[in-house]
């Protein structure tokens, strides 16, 4: 099993940054990919970014990409968003999920709870 636990969500004016974290625990975690999604008020969930178990590897939807990076930190057991020059659309709840690599961008195993960002313009 594996427990995750986001962190690091809040109100941020448009153009300003944040950084959202996912804390993991359970003795697979270190073998998945784990992947940021987010669900905006009647809306669909979409996928925002992945990374591989190693870090080596890394895959962001076309929205976010030179704006948001995924970074891994193994021995804290941590994935971390880090998000700039947010816009008003990017307002949602962000989740992390963990998976194989094959299917963490389609069909994740497991799920933290969210953190909700707010961006004002």
């Amino acid at each position: 099993q594996v427990q995750l636990v986001e962190s690091g969500g809040g109100l941020v004016q448009a153009g300003g940054s944040l950084r959202l974290s996912c804390a993991a625990s359970g003795r697979t975690f270190s073998t998945y990919a784990t992947g940021w999604f987010r669900q905006a008020p009647g809306k669909e969930r979409e996928f925002v970014a992945a990374i591989n178990w190693s870090g080596g590897s890394t895959y962001y939807a076309d929205f976010v990409k030179g704006r948001f990076t995924i970074s891994r930190d193994k021995a804290k057991n941590t994935v971390y968003l880090q998000m700039n020059s947010l816009k008003p659309e990017d307002t949602a709840v962000y989740y992390c999920a963990a998976a194989h690599w094959s299917v963490v961008t389609t069909s994740p195993n497991y799920w933290g709870q969210g953190t909700q960002v707010t961006v004002s313009s």
